[in-house]
């Protein structure tokens, strides 16, 4: 080697192709995606499951927020049975209180009146309230039965015919009621 040639660079050669195993001289050989391309495509694929899998995690907790608000409303239904089955119970010993004051059997009146009260107790507990009847009419809770002439102002309720119950918000039955003409 010169001196000349030893400070020159090196000349390009041209890249020397592999061939593999039984290719011979068939062809070129694919060349492997650069690392660029095979990391931007993992990229994207790994984007593609988050996305997936974030969506999959949203319908998820939607279906139980729904699922819960479904067994709140099968509850408050049951439960709302269950007390409008009672009312006519509650009725009977209301009526039963009634007759009993009129005759000199304490000890009968005393026994439904702590019937009477013990049943109170567990509809009030699970949310029975009894609807006011003092004042005006008000026809999203009273049912005017009858109206007759009276003193009083029209439209005030006169006399109650049947109690009228609320659960929660919600009106069980309206209160039976005579208004004033």
């Amino acid at each position: 080697m010169t001196e000349s040639s030893r400070n020159d660079p090196p000349a390009a050669q041209p890249p020397v192709r592999e061939s593999g195993p039984g290719e011979g001289d068939r062809g070129n050989r694919e060349v492997p995606p650069t690392p660029g391309a095979a990391t931007d495509e993992l990229t994207d694929e790994r984007d593609e499951l988050v996305d997936r899998l974030q969506r999959l995690q949203a319908e998820f907790e939607n279906y139980r927020k729904r699922a819960a608000r479904d067994q709140q409303a099968l509850v408050a239904r049951a439960h709302e049975r269950l007390v409008k089955e009672l009312l006519p119970v509650l009725d009977d010993l209301g009526r039963a209180l009634e007759a009993a004051e009129q005759h000199e059997e304490a000890t009968l009146e005393d026994g439904v009146r702590l019937v009477h009260r013990q049943l109170m107790d567990v509809l009030v507990k699970e949310g029975l309230t009894e609807i006011e009847t003092d004042g005006p009419f008000d026809p999203h809770v009273h049912e005017a039965l009858l109206s007759q002439p009276s003193d009083a102002e029209a439209g005030t309720v006169l006399e109650v015919l049947q109690k009228g119950y609320r659960l929660g918000d919600h009106v069980l039955r309206p209160a039976r009621v005579t208004i004033a003409e």
